[in-house]
């Protein structure tokens, strides 16, 4: 283990006295006290909760050893003076290290800062002060499961104790506690009225909203996290299975066109809307309720700790009114309408018939959303808003421009893992307003119509960047982002590609709001349970900020980018700016297949058709394409289907930080053509799984409440010839841009540029980078299998690299 910890906030002794007061570790008794080894013994007897027997703490003290030749009870019961290496010895115990298996007895100081665990600044010999600050920074530290001391001792039941005892919200150390019961919840349906038709039935839509919060919040006012889910009232999975297309067909000549952006912009064609519902009656109580929604864990951490959260699927999902449109504004308008709900702007009825009113009266009017892929990617839709409310968005692996996640540069693109997927796909999947029988009879005909539209408007057959896929850019709109923006996203995420948190991260940093960014080695993943970063808890220091307007530092304590190194094990490392490289290294392909600094004349070929036996095997199996396409072997069947270029072995290690730049020139042998690229790390070496690994513990979010598998990245057990940093694709007929059309020869030379998916690597001395240049990428792009050969001009082509020195 290796410990990363960003938000532990800023303390005092003062500050150490009240908050541990406040938590009841001190209180009227404690000041008698005149020995700080009766008051660690005492801190120990509480943490072993008030509810057990004096003997059966006694116990659990005598468990655990101060030095070589005494435990920890009668070496505290000696009242002899405390030493910083006895607290230690106790402390690493406390956080679930094994003496002898995780650290020596002799040297607790030296593992704490091996494991990167925050120390003290207390003499050796400790006083009474001493021990409560040492005590307080304890609690705040991060055990070998992943959580806080005090976190910990929550789920055992420390809070539960007496929970009527503490402050709510209780805040301690800038972040809240767990001091709300989690079995006495609040939990109940409303439907919010949107300003839209989406399914032109002369209604405004109504969205199902389902609220859990804290019994609390009959009284007093509390947060809210909203998760914006089109997957929380079920999916059809058979209809987006049946609606798949097929990508086994070749790539066409385009009809050229002299588009300029004025000829695809979205137009905004508003339609006059139904007068919304006469509000019949007024009530405080909800006719509805619901059992085990579809949760996320962060939210549920949260619910313990006195926020409420909230879940709508939005438009076309079950007993909710409209349609599914994937990605537009009317998806937009159906998430900032829940928003509207909360802060007191917008009108929700108890059920869909009888018209009786019902107020978000328990929320304070602070709104923050989570939630990662199509639920990051709402969240970044309604922040373009502006729309009042919203303070933060906690956007995980979002979508900003729909463009980049099914296209590329005029080329029809899958996300990683969902070849055939499309707009329309999306929309079959998540319409689960059909699941409800009488809703699917009623809606069939209109729902198909509403399917087919998006079918068109995504125009597969051309891949250009149209009027529908700028309706679903919500770049355009990011100078009106009012929240806060706290982003996270996988460097190796094939589904949602890296480009776009670099494009709403660019976009939203003129802005004056607080953002920050945090970048992993995962693919599509969650991060909120790994054992080497505290993102849980800056999570909870960030909304406790945000949504509870304590002053925590927030801003300032929590990095503005944090970047998991791609060559360790539980390495993180906190800078100013992505993408701020110390240079620029121009490279240039060359005749001996070398990337060198001077130009090298020449040309290079290579085909795109393969074998058909080989066709099939690699429309299956795409590691096995993969692994053929980058690896160098006299029977590899793809030898002739690409070009490799390689730099020399590393003289020290460099890091590659932002977008890797192709620029080529190119013919093909038909007058259409793609071409892709790949940079790639070469080197037998061990690197981290593709996937996070479970430690097999699980980390409680609350006491006696739900629960989530702790995981970290890992080094494989074996060395591995490559790794692919980052990849794009371009048509080559969208040479000037996504939506204009250039027109095409066969063998004719063409400039192009192509910009990759934006990374940060960290290269190994002694690896090498590789340039792999191709055309069809089997996981990705529309697979023809076509007679074409590409030349690449060597003189006129290079790849420039954005170095940041190690």
């Amino acid at each position: 283990m290796k410990n990363h910890q960003y938000a532990i906030a800023d303390y005092n002794l003062k500050i150490a006295k009240k908050e541990l007061t406040d938590i009841h570790f001190l209180d009227k008794s404690t000041d008698d006290i005149k020995k700080p080894a009766e008051l660690l013994k005492t801190f120990l007897l509480k943490a072993f909760l008030d509810s057990q027997s004096l003997t059966i703490r006694g116990q659990q003290i005598a468990g655990m050893m101060a030095s070589f030749e005494e435990n920890a009870l009668s070496f505290l019961d000696k009242n002899a003076p405390l030493s910083k290496i006895g607290f230690y010895n106790i402390a690493l115990q406390l956080l679930h290290f094994q003496v002898g298996e995780d650290f020596l007895i002799d040297n607790p100081i030296t593992k704490m800062k091996d494991l990167n665990l925050p120390v003290a600044d207390v003499n050796d010999e400790m006083n009474l002060y001493d021990t409560i600050c040492a005590w307080y920074l304890l609690l705040n530290t991060h055990n070998k499961y992943g959580t806080t001391f005090v976190d910990d001792l929550a789920s055992k039941g420390y809070f539960a104790q007496n929970l009527n005892s503490f402050s709510k919200p209780l805040i301690f150390n800038g972040k809240t506690m767990p001091v709300y019961d989690t079995n006495n919840l609040i939990r109940e349906v409303v439907y919010v009225e949107a300003d839209q038709d989406t399914d032109n039935d002369g209604k405004l839509d109504l969205l199902k909203t389902e609220i859990i919060r804290p019994k609390e919040s009959n009284k007093n006012k509390v947060p809210v996290i909203f998760t914006n889910s089109p997957y929380n009232q079920g999916t059809n999975d058979k209809d987006g299975k049946d609606l798949t297309h097929n990508v086994n067909i070749g790539l066409q000549h385009k009809e050229p066109n002299n588009y300029s952006y004025s000829n695809i912009k979205a137009k905004n064609n508003k339609e006059k809307l139904p007068e919304p519902r006469t509000v019949e009656g007024k009530t405080r109580k909800a006719e509805q309720t619901l059992d085990r929604e579809l949760s996320y864990t962060l939210n549920d951490y949260f619910l313990a700790r006195g926020f409420a959260v909230v879940y709508s699927a939005g438009i076309g999902t079950y007993e909710s009114d409209g349609f599914r449109t994937t990605g537009d504004y009317d998806e937009t308008l159906s998430a900032t309408a829940v928003i509207e709900w909360l802060t007191g702007k917008r009108t929700a009825f108890t059920n869909k018939l009888d018209n009786n009113q019902i107020e978000a009266y328990w929320s304070n009017g602070n709104v923050a959303m989570s939630g990662r892929s199509y639920l990051g990617t709402l969240q970044i839709a309604a922040a373009t808003t502006g729309v009042e409310g919203l303070k933060t968005c906690i956007a995980e692996a979002a979508i900003s421009n729909w463009y980049d996640y099914y296209r590329e540069n005029g080329l029809v693109l899958a996300p990683g893992g969902f070849q055939g997927e499309d707009a329309d796909v999306l929309a079959a999947e998540t319409y689960s307003r059909k699941q409800n029988a009488s809703e699917f009879y009623k809606n069939e005909e209109a729902w198909q119509k509403q399917l087919a539209k998006i079918t068109e408007g995504q125009e597969r057959d051309t891949g250009n960047y149209n009027e529908f896929w700028d309706a679903r850019n919500y770049l355009k709109d990011a100078k009106n982002i009012k929240a806060d923006m706290f982003l996270i996203h996988g460097l190796n995420d094939d589904n949602v590609k890296p480009k776009n948190v670099e494009q709403i991260w660019q976009a939203i940093k003129p802005l004056n709001i607080n953002k920050k960014l945090i970048l992993h080695q995962g693919k599509h993943i969650y991060i909120n349970a790994f054992q080497s970063i505290d993102f849980t808890d800056m999570i909870n220091l960030w909304l406790t900020y945000k949504l509870l307007d304590v002053d925590n530092n927030a801003p300032e304590l929590i990095p503005n980018v944090i970047i998991q190194d791609n060559t360790k094990e539980q390495t993180w490392n906190a800078f100013n700016e992505w993408e701020n490289p110390d240079s620029i290294k121009t490279l240039h392909p060359s005749q001996n297949n070398e990337l060198i600094d001077d130009f090298d004349h020449g040309k290079k070929q290579f085909k795109d058709s393969v074998d058909s036996k080989d066709f099939q095997k690699y429309c299956l199996d795409y590691k096995k394409w993969r692994n053929d396409l980058v690896l160098d072997r006299e029977d590899n069947p793809l030898k002739d289907n690409r070009i490799i270029f390689k730099t020399a072995p590393a003289k020290e290690d460099f890091t590659i930080d932002g977008k890797v730049k192709i620029q080529l020139n190119a013919s093909a042998s038909q007058n259409f053509g793609m071409i892709s690229c790949m940079l790639v790390d070469y080197g037998n070496d061990y690197r981290l799984t593709e996937t996070p690994k479970p430690l097999g513990h699980r980390i409680n979010e609350g006491y006696l409440w739900r629960e989530d598998s702790l995981r970290e990245f890992k080094m494989k057990m074996q060395k591995t010839p490559y790794k692919e940093i980052a990849e794009g694709h371009i048509n080559m007929q969208n040479r000037s841009n996504s939506y204009q059309v250039d027109d095409m020869e066969a063998n004719a030379d063409y400039d192009m540029s192509l910009e990759l998916q934006p990374t940060f690597y960290h290269l190994l001395a002694g690896h090498q980078l590789g340039l792999v240049i191709f055309a069809t990428d089997f996981e990705n792009t529309v697979r023809g299998n076509q007679d074409i050969k590409y030349t690449i001009n060597l003189a006129e082509s290079n790849i420039q690299l954005p170095i940041r020195k190690q």
